[in-house]
């Protein structure tokens, strides 16, 4: 895991910062664990536009990732770590001991040829899996359930993870990577250690045509729009358009979106951290 910064020998190359890709082992992925992958262009199921600067952008297959961990109690073993184009994070291909495969996040120091498993009872080792109530208070996991069974929603992304700060009753206090402290069920299962590939925030890409690649158009401003088009557009010379706001006018910073009655917000013990200043 580290960065490369090129040489700006060409306009393109001269803000370049890219990953090393030192970890990875493998240039093409398993096939039995591949499928195909439509992309919209931001259009629905009619043709409308519906989502705007979304479009082109290379190819990609889908590769299929395992974030419930159900196979309890066989060892597996790292054959490969790999790039996977859907997301920040890097993949690991695992081998079972009964001869399925599969594909996990993969967290950050494991290594390939490392034996990796899930269950209750095993160590909180990297890339073991263990229902949250069995593992111990200040431990960093990723992969984390919402709901037991359910497979991971949180700290998927590259260089995250949630820690354990405490335990009460049935559940289990977590301080996710926003900042918010909450309860999840000790059910719910987690995978030991942070997500791999922590550099990827670093990461330039240099120039307009590196972001086409990622199928992202050009986005306007809408302060550079008419009235007509944007809340924010018109006046005269750089007007700032008032208030920052979207296209159908709800503003884009200090606004609540949350629903304010929803059922999880029980859970929450601490909110995730805001900027104050705005």
């Amino acid at each position: 895991m580290g960065i490369r910064k090129l040489k700006p020998t060409t306009p393109g190359q001269r803000h370049k910062i890219i990953g090393d890709f030192k970890e990875l082992t493998a240039s093409t992925p398993e096939k039995s664990l591949v499928t195909g992958k439509k992309s919209s262009g931001g259009r629905n199921n009619v043709g409308k536009m519906t989502t705007r600067n979304i479009g082109g952008g290379h190819k990609r297959k889908y590769r299929l990732i395992d974030f419930k961990r159900s196979k309890d109690n066989i060892p597996a073993t790292v054959k490969s770590i790999e790039y996977d184009p859907n997301r920040s994070s890097r993949i690991a291909l695992i081998a079972y001991a009964d001869g399925a495969k599969s594909y996990i996040i993969a967290p950050d120091g494991l290594q390939v040829g490392q034996q990796v498993i899930s269950g209750r009872e095993v160590a909180p080792e990297i890339g073991n899996t263990l229902p949250l109530s069995s593992i111990p208070v200040g431990t960093l996991v990723h992969n984390v359930e919402l709901r037991p069974g359910q497979g991971a929603k949180f700290a998927r992304s590259a260089g995250s993870f949630a820690q354990i700060v405490a335990r009460e009753d049935r559940y289990v206090v977590l301080r996710m990577p926003s900042g918010e402290s909450r309860r999840v069920l000790g059910e719910c299962k987690a995978t030991v250690g942070t997500v791999g590939n922590s550099d990827h925030s670093l990461q330039r890409s240099g120039k307009a045509g590196r972001t086409r690649w990622l199928g992202i158009r050009p986005r306007v401003r809408g302060v550079a729009m008419n009235p007509v088009d944007h809340p924010m557009g018109g006046g005269e010379g750089r007007a700032s358009g008032g208030h920052p706001r979207s296209r159908k006018g709800l503003y884009a910073k200090g606004l609540k979106t949350r629903a304010p009655k929803k059922h999880s917000s029980k859970y929450i013990i601490e909110g995730r951290k805001r900027n104050k200043s705005k």
